[in-house]
């Protein structure tokens, strides 16, 4: 089982970034999905989640409004658009699976993937 994040990268204060993640060697059609991120010196933190079927979603507060996630299970792939990005999203992101979108916002994963990094200069 695999899960691999791209699309970060050093962007501006305002700026955005679109994060996708992959997996391999099982079918996310079957998980609710997420993302996470860690700040250094900081404890990971829940910031998304996404149920099955895409149709429900949860965001961290420090997020809403501004980070949309969304999924395809045709191409078993996750999104995460982030929009208005601020110094303070600087952070490892993660992508996981787990047993519900719900499960996942409570910090309960079965399966976490490598990071990428998201650098956001003021």
């Amino acid at each position: 089982v695999q899960l691999q994040a791209s699309g970060g990268g050093l962007v501006q204060s305002g700026g955005s970034l679109r994060l996708s993640c992959g997996a391999s060697r099982f079918t996310i059609s079957s998980f609710g999905m997420g993302w996470f991120r860690q700040a250094p010196g900081k404890e990971r933190d829940f910031v998304a989640a996404i149920n099955r079927s895409g149709g429900t979603t949860y965001y961290a507060d420090s997020v809403k409004g501004r980070f949309t996630m969304s999924r395809d299970n045709a191409k078993n792939t996750v999104d995460l658009q982030m929009n208005n990005l601020k110094p303070e999203d600087t952070a490892v992101y993660y992508c996981a699976a787990g047993w519900s979108a719900d499960a996942i916002s409570l910090g309960k994963t079965t399966y976490l993937g490598q990071g990428t990094q998201v650098t956001v200069s003021s």
